[in-house]
């Protein structure tokens, strides 16, 4: 189940223009030029702002997220018919043979129960022709980030044009052990209404993302710190095996 702010319509249209840098998807892009993709899975695509990109250079592209709302606003802007969108999750996915899977930003956080979690691994494998490559980020849960999850350090206000100023903040909840649970607010000068979503993410050590990984079959072929926060967070490249 997708968390509130990717499932309420309203929230969903303002996702992108409250986190207008995406430079974090530029290691991604570089990646699928590396590896010479005609084929891209990305799971949890949300609004669709990598799919776009890719799609955008010629790349054939299958979106997949489970919340509809996010999606309708990925269905929306332009290109987007060069991609093709699914409702859904990494386990309810036709037959593919794609180049590349990717779960970019906080997608493979949330994924939180270990069961759903097993299946987006053993569904993107499925997904993957032989020699495919899966890539994917997590938090380094030595890193603390949830320290920073605060109102103080996390507000921010913008001005969107047909919507108008959005004020946006987090607030931690709870952690217990590997998971962290926060709470988001949104409040919209327009009608002085405030949204709230309340999200879990899990924080997994790395030797459990790698055992996990050869559980399903993947080779490791790196962990490198994300480009754009060293330090603080891993990128996993893991190949399906071609025999």
């Amino acid at each position: 189940m997708a968390d509130e702010v990717f499932r309420d319509p309203r929230l969903a249209a303002v996702y992108d223009p409250l986190d207008p840098d995406r430079g974090d998807l530029d290691a991604y892009l570089r990646i699928a030029e590396d590896e010479k993709a005609r084929l891209v899975l990305d799971i949890g695509c949300g609004t669709g702002v990598f799919a776009l990109l890719l799609a955008g250079r010629g790349i054939e592209v299958v979106g997949v997220d489970p919340a509809r709302a996010s999606v309708d606003v990925a269905r929306g802007k332009p290109g987007a018919g060069r991609v093709r969108w699914i409702t859904g999750d990494a386990t309810t996915l036709p037959p593919l043979r794609a180049d590349l899977a990717t779960m970019t930003a906080n997608v493979a956080q949330a994924i939180v129960e270990p069961g759903a979690w097993q299946g987006t691994l053993a569904g993107a494998y499925a997904a993957l022709r032989p020699g495919g490559l899966l890539v994917f980020e997590t938090r380094d849960p030595a890193r603390r980030a949830w320290e920073e999850w605060n109102r103080e350090t996390s507000y921010t206000a913008c001005d969107i044009p047909g919507v108008g100023r959005v004020e946006s903040w987090h607030d931690l909840l709870d952690v217990s052990g590997p998971l962290v649970t926060f709470r988001s607010t949104w409040v919209f000068a327009s009608d002085g209404r405030a949204l709230t979503s309340k999200s879990t993410l899990r924080f997994r050590e790395r030797a459990e993302v790698e055992a996990d990984l050869a559980a399903h079959g993947y080779a490791l072929q790196d962990v490198r710190d994300a480009p754009d926060r060293p330090g603080r967070e891993l990128v996993f490249l893991a190949r399906r095996p071609v025999a």
